[in-house]
């Protein structure tokens, strides 16, 4: 039975011209997660994926950092396009654009405030009209083609022959990884990406119908009491 520990990337920029990138606390994340897994015996893992952006990418490389300084051998990574972020800027930018009226763009001054409230109603509000459909004509991808996609990461995860895999990808993906193994609607999804910390981890296993959850959204890599800081969401 396959055993699958997801990473949502460390902190990206987020606010900057090129958010694909990760933050100087991003990189911190990354490396203090490299240090706790490669700390323990059971995170030898026989075969690492990750999606094709810049942060999952980095993210990857300071795990590898620590595997490195520990003597410690960490395979050589498959890059899954299927593991990719959905589009969160044409979703939030289509939701402001075309529902320029509704009480959370207005408040959110169309996704431009500093107001963490009113941006976390913003980006809700965006995604649940994204899972219903009504910003079809105006993104990239659909919601059911997102979540399609998404499955299709994981049938080829499953179905490699790796027994136990380290998979870096995003907070979207994870969230509706989750949502398939739990059969949950599709607000539970809106509401697990909205939750899920940067570098926070995740358990899946390869059941006969699935994947199955196992844990959710764990940090002990940043348990420290002076760690907390660096808990964050974007």
């Amino acid at each position: 039975m396959a055993e699958l520990l997801f990473v949502r990337h460390g902190q990206a920029s987020f606010g900057a011209v090129n958010y694909d990138e990760l933050s100087p606390l991003g990189w911190r994340q990354a490396r203090l997660l490299g240090d706790w897994l490669s700390s323990h015996d059971a995170h030898d893992f026989d075969a690492v994926a990750l999606g094709t952006l810049v942060r999952h990418r980095d993210t990857l490389a300071g795990v590898r950092e620590a595997y490195d300084r520990a003597g410690r051998r960490l395979p050589q990574a498959t890059m899954l396009p299927a593991l990719d972020e959905f589009d969160h800027r044409a979703v939030f930018g289509a939701f402001a654009t075309h529902h320029a009226d509704h009480p959370s763009v207005v408040a959110a001054e169309g996704g431009r405030s500093r107001d963490v409230r009113a941006m976390a109603r913003f980006l809700r509000e965006a995604l649940l009209a994204w899972t219903r459909g009504a910003l079809d004509a105006h993104v990239p991808e659909p919601w059911p083609a997102f979540r399609a996609r998404v499955r299709s990461a994981a049938d080829a995860l499953t179905t490699s022959g790796a027994r136990r895999l380290l998979v870096v990808t995003s907070g979207g993906v994870m969230s509706q990884l989750a949502q398939q193994a739990l059969g949950a609607p599709d607000e539970t999804a809106v509401e697990l990406n909205l939750g899920v910390r940067n570098s926070a981890l995740a358990e899946f296993r390869a059941g006969e119908a699935g994947l199955v959850l196992s844990s959710w959204n764990a940090l002990p890599h940043l348990a420290a009491a002076d760690h907390r800081a660096l808990w964050t969401y974007y």
